[in-house]
């Protein structure tokens, strides 16, 4: 199925290149238009309110330029996010990457992280939630989900080597929209390694470090980021391991403290048509002041292809969250279906 395809060149970095529709021999267009329904039951602590929610909507809808002249190619991906922007249109990248033929290439503009396995768009995931973060709820302030373009790109320069076997990576960027001088931020940095020496495999580590000046209270709020990840595919079968890291000298929680995360999703394909993926997820926030913040979540999400264009994944998550006294979120469970329309 397109999207199982598209899940896989995620892995390494390739979803902008699959599937697309040439207009000519410089230019190409692909995109997706993804909307779901969505049912949030929680458990909720006594005395506070529910969270229960119900929604249907029209997700994201994002439409993909892709360019190549010569040694140059480039993209420009424009979209429409509900969870960020409203109606707005984003444009989410914009770049352009000179590639020499030795294997060194320079890509200069506003791109995404090369770390994760959930980064970049709906048509490259498994399942309709991500693995970190309140699914059905805000999943934007997830400190582990720091390489979803979707909550932010980044603007920069990056170098790259591809071999046969393993690829290198530096980017040297910022935030997305940031002024340096203003907010006393500093460069960001990126490393990455990807390694495709044995059949079937692909495997990736990477180390990001973030500086992003301090608050209205002098605090900093630079933070350091390790992602490690593979998947192996075994026939009908993929089996996808993600394990990270990420220190921050201020969290989203405005306290100081780490969080480590990591995921194990299998998904197997039964037949062309129908596919179903298991994942397990634990989110561990620990910090000064609200130690034993965790997040530990069970998914299952079978899908089918209605078309060769046309996917939908049913969502069932049971989420079990162990939470300081007096904050409002605790266990919940969450069902969802998804339709993905890609080109």
């Amino acid at each position: 199925m397109k999207n199982k395809i598209l899940a896989l060149l995620a892995t390494i970095g390739l979803v902008a290149s699959a599937s697309a529709v040439e207009i000519n021999e410089n230019l190409s267009i692909n995109g997706f238009i993804d909307g779901s329904w969505q049912d949030r039951n929680e458990d909720h602590l006594t005395g506070t309110a529910s969270n229960d929610s119900q929604d249907v909507s029209l997700d994201e809808v994002e439409l993909n330029f892709l360019l190549n002249v010569g040694n140059i190619s480039g993209e420009v991906h424009l979209d429409n996010t509900n969870s960020i922007g409203g109606d707005d249109i984003n444009v989410e990248q914009a770049h352009f990457t000179y590639t020499l033929d030795n294997g060194l290439s320079v890509t200069f503009g506003r791109y995404g992280s090369a770390l994760g396995l959930e980064r970049e768009d709906p048509a490259g995931l498994y399942t309709f939630s991500r693995a970190y973060g309140d699914a059905g709820a805000s999943a934007a302030g997830a400190a582990a989900n720091y390489g979803d373009t979707d909550i932010l790109s980044r603007e920069g320069i990056a170098f790259g080597y591809a071999a046969e076997t393993f690829a290198l990576g530096l980017s040297i960027d910022q935030s997305e929209g940031e002024n340096m001088e203003s907010n006393g931020e500093g460069f960001n940095y990126e490393v990455s390694v990807s390694y495709t020496g044995i059949d079937n495999l692909v495997a990736n580590i990477g180390w990001r470090a973030e500086d992003d000046g301090v608050n209205f209270s002098n605090e900093s709020l630079d933070s350091d980021h390790i992602n490690i990840n593979a998947s192996y595919s075994m026939d009908k079968a993929l089996l996808a391991v993600e394990w990270q890291e990420a220190s921050n000298d201020l969290t989203t929680a405005g306290t100081k403290g780490d969080v480590e995360a990591f995921q194990v999703l299998l998904d197997y394909d039964f037949n062309e048509k129908l596919g179903a993926a298991i994942r397990y997820s634990n989110e561990d926030l620990d910090s000064d002041e609200r130690s034993g913040l965790e997040i530990s979540k069970f998914t299952i999400a079978p899908n089918y292809a209605i078309t060769d264009s046309l996917g939908l994944i049913v969502e069932y998550t049971t989420a079990d969250v162990d939470a300081v006294v007096g904050d409002p979120s605790d266990d919940y469970d969450f069902v969802a279906a998804e339709l993905t329309f890609t080109f």
